[in-house]
């Protein structure tokens, strides 16, 4: 089953914190997964900031086109 992701607010730095619709809660600190051509620009912090939740997909997305899997975020979130 696919994490259902209810909230996801900026914290500082490359830090999100995420909850699930089943309680789980966490803060993930994603600096070290900005790799690759589509999250270069997510390097700049105002690009990385600029995340929405996008409830269709149940996941953070970006302007940029960027998205992260709700499956990851969740496996960060209870680490």
């Amino acid at each position: 089953m696919t994490p259902r992701l209810k909230n996801a607010i900026y914290v500082e730095g490359y830090k999100i914190e995420v909850s699930f619709t089943d309680g789980v809660t966490g803060v993930i600190d994603l600096e070290s997964e900005l790799w690759g051509e589509v999250f270069e620009p997510l390097k700049k912090l105002e690009n990385f900031r600029a995340f929405k939740l996008d409830l269709e997909l149940k996941t953070i997305v970006w302007p940029t086109g960027a998205d992260l899997a709700p499956e990851f975020l969740y496996q960060k979130a209870v680490a």
